[in-house]
């Protein structure tokens, strides 16, 4: 059960520095985001933006010292930082993948708020019932999109892929989540049926120019990129008169969840009057109400 909302942490008050690591970074709007949520409740806090990457991760987080709160973690560190952590919430373990780390009382707690960000956007879109889903690309972020569409109903997936075999990791995956998952080449989508499609492809990527002409048009596309927008696939797809899903959407709710566990040490428990917390959060990117 979620905890009563509150500014009550249990955490040394002095801790005042929060940071998005990952690589490159410098187009993260979650500064903007965690700046925003933290002023409208009141917090003189530092969030910041660090360039990390996979060999300087371990470095970086065992030498902060005893003023940093957490991290907000991007690729391409998203697996990379899991063995890292003394704990960890389940989703870290059934998608391969975190993106938010706490420092409480000595230890390193580990989330993953992705999966949140991708299903609050799809349910507000009325897709509270998805039968089979479309995931473009095959890393972190994909398999958070399994689970995501897992929990509103699709029990088949189809991953599609550059190449196949990067996909394998995947399988255990979306096994032990008893879904049905199909992987395919970018090449050959032609016949694939889904309610929604989710694309992980980073913007302008050779592939991704290529796409439209293989899919769909009929189902909602959720575009996990977001710089610049609209991305090439959101373009082609607004043309054929397709609904398309924000990619700062899922940047949005994911960071509203990283303030719960920054704030609260809990990912469930709202933050005090937090439907004003968020919508100053959607008004520094730009989101409408």
């Amino acid at each position: 059960m979620p905890r009563q909302s509150g500014i009550g942490m249990l955490m040394d008050a002095a801790q005042r520095r929060l940071a998005v690591l990952g690589s490159p970074i410098s187009h993260s709007q979650s500064p903007a985001l965690h700046g925003a949520a933290y002023r409208a409740l009141g917090l003189d806090w530092e969030y910041e933006r660090q360039e990390i990457t996979e060999q300087t991760l371990q470095e970086f987080i065992d030498s902060r010292g005893p003023e940093w709160r957490g991290f907000s973690i991007t690729m391409p560190l998203k697996q990379a930082v899991i063995p890292l952590f003394d704990e960890r919430d389940p989703l870290v373990d059934l998608t391969g993948a975190a993106n938010t780390l706490l420092f409480d009382r000595g230890r390193r707690r580990g989330w993953n708020t992705d999966v949140f960000g991708i299903t609050e956007p799809l349910r507000n879109a009325g897709l509270t019932h998805i039968d089979r889903a479309l995931v473009l690309g095959g890393g972190a972020t994909a398999a958070c999109a399994i689970a995501a569409v897992h929990r509103l109903g699709a029990d088949r997936v189809t991953v599609a892929v550059r190449t196949p075999a990067r996909a394998d990791w995947l399988r255990p995956l979306a096994e032990a989540q008893r879904v049905e998952l199909e992987v395919r080449s970018l090449a050959e989508l032609d016949d694939v049926q889904s309610d929604v499609v989710v694309s992980t492809i980073p913007n302008g990527s050779t592939v991704d120019l290529q796409l439209h002409e293989r899919l769909t048009h009929e189902a909602t596309l959720f575009e996990v990129a977001y710089k610049p927008w609209p991305t090439s696939i959101a373009a082609v797809w607004l043309a054929a008169g397709g609904r398309v899903l924000h990619g700062l959407e899922m940047l949005a709710y994911q960071a509203l969840v990283q303030v719960r566990i920054f704030v609260q040490g809990d990912a469930e428990a709202p933050l005090p009057d937090e439907p004003a917390v968020f919508a100053k959060m959607r008004e520094a990117v730009g989101l409408e109400q």
